[in-house]
This record gives structure tokens, C-alpha cells and sequence, in this order.
């Protein structure tokens, strides 16, 4: 005898064997997982040398997932019919999908991963030029910085007068050295550096990073 068009069983064929179902909620999960990137790292961070490879060790895919069913549920047009799944059902699909985004957390983490050895890089580089003969400007970081009677100059336009008349070349590379070894110890970004203008002070130079929003004043 044939199923009648609205039993539960048929339902249930077609919901899990439906594109929207399948695309409602992988589609949901694959756009929290990029919206939930600063989390992600946060915690890839927190794990540390903790942290090895292997679906077992993934940080966020399962509260990704269980936050998208919840949001699933909680739609009108899903609610009701999902109630109705059953694990040996649909076990395949979230699989499937779990699967996507273990792929796409692995791939934020390498994306991430290789900022960091180019953050290096740079501030390798960034070093070895202020251990050169000639003081490069930190701001343009293209042109000499010179400094005369206690004033920072340099090509770019920059133009700082001292608050320390003493300031000499050597003191102001070991300055510079020293905030940015000392930044880096906490935070493995390349720091930036900018002039803050004062309204009655002297304007200032500001070294800071978006990365780990600090900053601070180096003169």
C-alpha cells in the first residue's frame, strides 16, 4: 500500500533530501564561520603549541554548527520540519557540512598563519635597516631621518621638535628598538609608526597596532 502524499516518513524524505535544507544550512554555517573569524583566532591564540591537527582539535566548527541549528529552528519556515529529523537521517548531511568547515577554519588559521611570517619579515627587515649606518624614517620608512637641534626631520615632512634637547641619532634608534622588541613580545604584528599632532603640546611621535589596539608615545 502506497505512503500518502503527507505522512510523516515522506516529509522527512523530502526535507533531507532537499537542496534548500541542505543549502539553508550550510550556506549559514559557512558565512557565521567567516563573520566569526576574531573569534576563531582569539582561540587558535589561547590554544598556543596546544593546538595540534585533526577534526578532534577543531575550535569553533562545533558552536558554529549548533549556533546555526538554533537559528534554523528558531525560522518560521524551518521550524516545524525540522523537528522532524531523526539522527541516522541526517547524520550524512551534517557531516558533509562539518567537514566544509573544518576545511574553512583550517583555512583561516594557514591565512593567518602566513600573515605572521610576513609581519616577520617585515619587522626583520625593519631592524636590520635601523641597525644600518643611516637612521630610516619610521614613519615613511623610505628616507633618512636626521636630526638637528633636537628636531626630527626628514623627506617625507616630517618634522618634530624634541621635548628632549639631548636627543641624539643612537638615542632615538635605541628607543626605537626597544618599543618595538618590547611590542613585540606581546603581539607578533609590525607596529606603525604616525605623527599625533597636539593643539597646544608639540606634536608627538606614536607608535601603534591595529592588530592588538595599543599604542604608544615614543617622543
Amino acid at each position: 500500500m502506497a505512503e500518502a502524499s503527507g505522512s510523516p516518513h515522506r516529509s522527512l524524505y523530502k526535507l533531507v533530501g532537499s537542496q534548500p535544507w541542505k543549502e539553508a544550512f550550510r550556506q549559514g554555517c559557512l558565512e557565521r564561520m567567516r563573520n566569526s573569524r576574531d573569534r576563531l583566532l582569539n582561540k587558535y591564540r589561547q590554544a598556543g603549541s596546544t593546538m595540534s591537527g585533526g577534526a578532534q582539535n577543531t575550535l569553533l566548527v562545533q558552536e558554529v554548527m549548533e549556533e546555526e541549528w538554533n537559528a534554523l529552528q528558531s525560522a518560521k519556515s524551518w521550524s516545524g520540519a525540522l523537528a522532524q529529523l531523526e539522527e541516522p537521517t541526517d547524520l550524512a548531511v551534517l557531516e558533509e557540512i562539518q567537514q566544509e568547515l573544518i576545511d574553512q577554519e583550517q583555512s583561516i588559521i594557514s591565512e593567518y598563519e602566513k600573515s605572521l611570517q610576513f609581519d616577520e619579515k617585515c619587522l626583520s627587515i625593519m631592524l636590520a635597516e635601523w641597525e644600518a649606518n643611516a637612521l630610516i624614517c619610521p614613519v615613511c620608512t623610505k628616507y633618512n631621518l636626521r636630526i638637528a637641534n633636537g628636531v626630527m626631520l626628514c623627506q617625507c615632512g616630517l618634522c618634530i621638535p624634541s621635548h628632549s634637547p639631548e636627543l641624539t641619532e643612537q638615542k632615538l634608534r635605541a628607543c626605537l628598538e626597544d618599543n618595538v622588541n618590547e611590542h613585540s613580545v606581546r603581539c607578533p604584528h609590525t607596529p606603525e609608526f604616525s605623527v599625533m599632532e597636539g593643539i597646544e603640546e608639540k606634536p608627538s611621535l606614536l607608535m601603534s597596532c591595529l592588530a592588538c589596539d595599543t599604542w604608544t608615545v615614543i617622543l
